[in-house]
């Protein structure tokens, strides 16, 4: 039986590892879930991370297998970035404005 036979999805013995990440990133993380969330919302990230590079690894295969989307549907996905990326960075403004500047990690709840 392998693991994810004897296991269910997020399910098993907790592995305690050692990683390396910007002391502001640690703080930001705190700051939303306290010190003893932090394992948990990190392993979300992972997850997601996880999640994306499955999605990406799929988009290459059915690209190899059907070819690249058309011309339209690539400007409308880069228009769909340019805007999420614009609402990102007045969000980013808007903080600096109100003297909550930073690396652009805060303490915002994820909704």
């Amino acid at each position: 039986m392998d693991f994810a036979e004897q296991y269910g999805k997020h399910e098993g013995p907790a592995q305690k590892v050692s990683v390396s990440m910007p002391a502001d990133r640690v703080a930001a993380v705190k700051a939303r879930v306290g010190a003893r969330g932090f394992s948990a919302y990190v392993s979300a990230a992972v997850e997601r991370q996880i999640q994306r590079d499955l999605l990406e690894e799929l988009l290459q295969e059915k690209e190899a297998e059907i070819g690249p989307p058309a011309p339209e549907i690539q400007e409308w996905a880069a228009e769909i970035f340019r805007e999420a990326e614009a609402m990102s960075s007045n969000e980013r403004a808007s903080e600096e404005h109100e003297g909550n500047e930073g690396s652009g990690w805060h303490a915002r709840k994820a909704s």
